[in-house]
């Protein structure tokens, strides 16, 4: 797996991303987009995908997956976020890591770019809708609770913790607001 550097660019604009995506698809790989959501006291959000899934199963990650045919990264983005959380994203705060990886066994899986972002999103933090047929849980971490990310993963398999990890630096600023009249995130997991 290589890890291809990306200037830190706090407010990606959309050439930037559009520039990010047609690099991918020339180097012929398909594009993959995480959300590192943080909520106002730093922490982020992760959720522990099913055991029946075929990637990655009971392993925990980023609200994310593949960008569709003809979707920019922020419109996946967007999706993704709704279709996983039930939050709204609202701003793309920084391209935190963009990362190679192949899915399935090696040699026969699809190539694939990821591209985690820290983002803002609205909506009950406190509350997330969890797609249940593919997660069992899900969670806020701050820095001394990182080494659950490996939860599951093999000793090489550190890409989503490495973002984790970055993006855990980079949120030492108040980050996302709850709707109004919403309350934050308490500090324990929710189970689905």
């Amino acid at each position: 797996m290589e890890t291809l550097t990306t200037p830190y660019d706090p407010a990606p604009n959309a050439e930037f991303l559009a520039a990010l995506q047609a690099r991918a698809e020339a180097d012929g790989r398909e594009c993959v987009v995480g959300a590192l959501i943080a909520d106002s006291s730093g922490r982020l959000f992760i959720q522990r995908r099913a055991p029946t899934v075929d990637l990655f199963p009971a392993c925990w990650d980023l609200p994310g997956g593949h960008v569709e045919p003809g979707e920019s990264l922020p419109d996946a983005l967007r999706r993704e976020i709704r279709e996983e959380t039930g939050w709204e994203l609202l701003r793309i705060r920084a391209v935190v890591r963009v990362f190679d990886w192949n899915a399935g066994q090696p040699g026969q899986g699809a190539a694939k770019r990821e591209f985690d972002f820290l983002v803002d999103v609205a909506g009950d933090l406190g509350h997330p809708v969890i797609e249940r047929d593919r997660f069992t849980e899900s969670r806020w971490i701050g820095p001394e609770d990182l080494p659950v990310v490996m939860e599951g993963r093999g000793r090489e398999d550190v890409s989503i913790y490495e973002s984790v990890r970055r993006a855990l630096s980079l949120v030492k600023i108040p980050a996302v607001r709850s709707s109004p009249g919403r309350s934050a995130p308490p500090d324990r997991a929710h189970g689905c």
